[in-house]
């Protein structure tokens, strides 16, 4: 990542970025890859979860997606035609060891391999994620990341990929959003494996930091420059600013949804207010001496992948929140209001300007990266030609983009170092368990053709990369 430097402002709506801000866009593998059983790629568990009645939309799976497997190197001259800088895409585990252990399979490397070389050859710089949720499902049959062990098969699987393409990129993140996986696999089941055990969730908050930290220690062993983690923090706030009710609310839900990953990541160990909370739910046996030290090892970046905020209230008849186990009679989470994204989101770019202003403050000196940003919207193509759809207009996506870059940019004239933006997603995808029904891409995919369309949301932020600013 670059050194920092002061953003600029020529007028009061047109603004400039850093001069070495880094502008780029992200994918994750089993939304976008395909090829599900190609060169010996084992099952993982979205596959599994995929194909259980009722967990995804229509029964979508990730078998064919965008076809990226296959597409990449058209995918990766469309992202240099669109101007991007980086692109961050994540490596399937099950496509490196099938069954989550053993040797690397070398068929599943040679895929990264060429796309690496095809983003370099094109001036794109490659951002790794080793995880974004696709466990390998034999690991999962062991009790996915409740077993201990799978941490340690994770800082296994990070080092056979970093001997592979470490000699050609510098930035590795580790884990994609920690809470989803725990919370939302574990404690309410949205996601893959579709459990529901607040004590199995907690357990697995800690085996993931853990896997986090080993496979950094791993990582620096072998020579990585820059080594990170992303995560996804909520900027939580009270239904009445005046409530002492709301504010214990709000330190609760902060403390199960940021500083359950933040502190242990970036202070050196779980807060006390939080250990208490999961005591209550789960004896935290798990936490072993030395893991807390272990999880703390400084890191080089922290991605930042923000959507909405979340207000909140105190009450003793809360329902709560499956995804945060132990606020039932005790939070109520408020519906979100105004405008809303095609999945139900709160719109507030204010957000993420009080979010990053928030994290630089209370874990200073850690460079921060905004990993996904962006909207899913109902995007319909427009006028039709023999070869497809011509154009997609998407105003609201660019009002999305066009407020959060604003919010980022007020972040940064206020200190905050902020490195760069990644807009999410690159393509439209599988959007988990809302399958395809959901469309967050600035390119149009067309699933029966896939035909690729740039929406106009990817002609304006091509010019606002040509421009660094807005």
């Amino acid at each position: 990542m670059n050194e920092r430097s002061e953003p600029t402002n020529r007028s009061s709506n047109e603004i400039r970025f850093p001069e070495h801000f880094l502008w780029g866009a992200a994918t994750a593998a089993y939304q976008i890859e395909g090829a599900a059983r190609d060169d010996g790629r084992g099952p993982s568990i979205w596959d599994t979860f995929s194909r259980t009645p009722g967990k995804v939309y229509q029964g979508h799976t990730g078998d064919v997606a965008c076809d990226h497997y296959h597409r990449y190197a058209d995918d990766v001259a469309l992202m240099a035609e669109l101007g991007l800088r980086a692109y961050r895409f994540s490596v399937a585990w099950p496509r490196i060891q099938p069954d989550g252990t053993g040797p690397a399979n070398p068929r599943g490397l040679d895929f990264y391999d060429r796309l690496t070389d095809t983003l370099l050859d094109r001036g794109i710089d490659p951002i790794v994620t080793l995880y974004h949720w696709d466990l390998p499902q034999a690991l999962g049959d062991r009790g996915g990341w409740t077993n201990r062990d799978t941490a340690e098969h994770f800082a296994t699987y990070a080092t056979a990929v970093y001997a592979r393409l470490g000699d050609r990129i510098d930035v590795w993140t580790t884990l994609n959003e920690p809470w989803c996986s725990a919370y939302l696999g574990y404690a309410n089941g949205l996601h893959a494996p579709g459990e529901q055990d607040p004590a199995a969730a907690f357990t697995a908050v800690h085996h993931l930091l853990l896997g986090h930290g080993l496979a950094a220690r791993a990582l620096r062993s072998a020579g990585a420059r820059s080594v990170g983690v992303t995560v996804n923090p909520a900027d939580v706030r009270p239904a009445d600013p005046q409530s002492a009710a709301d504010a214990a609310a709000v330190r609760l839900v902060d403390g199960l949804h940021n500083r359950i990953f933040l502190d242990p990541l970036l202070a050196g160990g779980y807060p006390d207010d939080v250990r208490e909370h999961v005591a209550r739910i789960v004896e935290p046996t798990f936490i072993r001496d030395g893991d807390e030290k272990l999880i703390a090892a400084p890191i080089d970046l922290l991605g930042i992948n923000y959507y909405a905020p979340s207000y909140v209230a105190g009450r003793p008849d809360g329902a709560g929140n499956g995804a945060y186990p132990g606020t039932e009679g005790a939070v109520h989470f408020l519906p979100p209001a105004g405008p809303l994204t095609d999945m139900g989101w709160m719109i507030e770019p204010a957000g993420l300007t009080r979010l990053l202003e928030r994290i630089a403050a209370d874990y200073p000196g850690v460079p921060l990266l905004i990993t996904e940003n962006g909207a899913a919207f109902p995007d319909k193509p427009g006028a039709d030609s023999p070869d497809g759809p011509t154009q997609v207009i998407d105003a609201d996506r660019i009002a999305y983009l066009d407020g959060h870059l604003r919010a980022a940019h007020e972040a940064i004239a206020r200190g905050v170092d902020l490195r760069g933006y990644l807009v999410w997603s690159f393509l439209d995808n599988f959007e988990w368990a809302e399958g395809y029904r959901k469309r967050f891409g600035i390119v149009h995919v067309d699933y029966l053709t896939q035909r690729r369309t740039p929406k106009a949301s990817a002609r304006w932020y091509q010019e606002v990369i040509s421009r660094n600013g807005l």
